[in-house]
């Protein structure tokens, strides 16, 4: 434990961070998993879900909670997962 109180200060700010930084990591998560497991349902939900992964991943990129091309990454591969599930045939 430091001694110093500026020291003390950043350990006790680094804590709320950490929890805060968990609590929307487990959010994105969720969002995440919400869209994959609505791939088994219309194309029409799983579009709506598709999109809040998107802006979640969006949000959580310009925050820093992950690399901006993690997030790219993340999307090509959510998009893509649709877009197979979902062709159009013909």
């Amino acid at each position: 434990m430091p001694n110093i109180k500026s020291a003390i200060k950043r350990v006790e700010i680094a804590k709320v961070r950490t929890i805060k930084n968990a609590a929307a990591k487990s959010t994105l998560r969720t969002t995440i998993r919400r869209f994959e497991e609505s791939l088994s349902t219309d194309a029409e939900t799983a579009k709506l879900a598709l999109n809040k992964a998107t802006r979640a991943l969006d949000k959580a990129s310009s925050k820093g909670l992950v690399h901006k091309n993690t997030a790219a990454r993340k999307k090509s591969r959510l998009t893509k997962r649709y877009a197979k599930q979902f062709a159009q045939v013909g």
